[in-house]
């Protein structure tokens, strides 16, 4: 959820245990080359048009890219982390694009990837 509105990129302390927590309960059985890379990650929690996301910031889009790919082990996390019971479970795979400045994003909703200004708990219509 890297913005201005959020703490600098130095204390990500509360995405980074977010982060450990789910990789050690969710993904302890899992193939260790997914744990590896989840482990490069910062996992958050954040609204996209009132609607509950769970966000995977990516270090670079290989490694989204290839999240993108998988998924399924995702399923559910926002339903389990946030008591949703509407049945949906969106996330995003995001990674930094520096040379465009954006942050480009897998939406498991559309199986679509997106550009988005932001990363933010709350976006805006026109990001979309």
């Amino acid at each position: 959820m890297s913005n201005p509105q959020t703490p600098s990129n130095q204390d990500r302390s509360l995405e980074k245990a977010l982060t450990n927590k789910i990789i050690d309960d969710y993904f302890d059985n899992s193939e260790s080359w997914l744990r590896a890379i989840l482990r490069m990650c910062i996992f958050s929690l954040g609204k996209i048009n009132g609607e509950s996301v769970f966000i995977v910031e990516c270090p670079n889009q290989a490694v989204a890219k290839r999240l993108s790919r998988k998924t399924y082990p995702f399923r559910g996390m926002v339903y389990f982390l946030t008591d949703n019971f509407d049945d949906r479970d969106r996330s995003l795979f995001c990674y930094k694009d520096e040379r465009k400045g954006t942050w480009q994003c897998f939406d498991t909703s559309t199986n679509t990837w997106k550009s988005l200004s932001y990363l933010q708990s709350s976006t805006s219509p026109k990001d979309w």
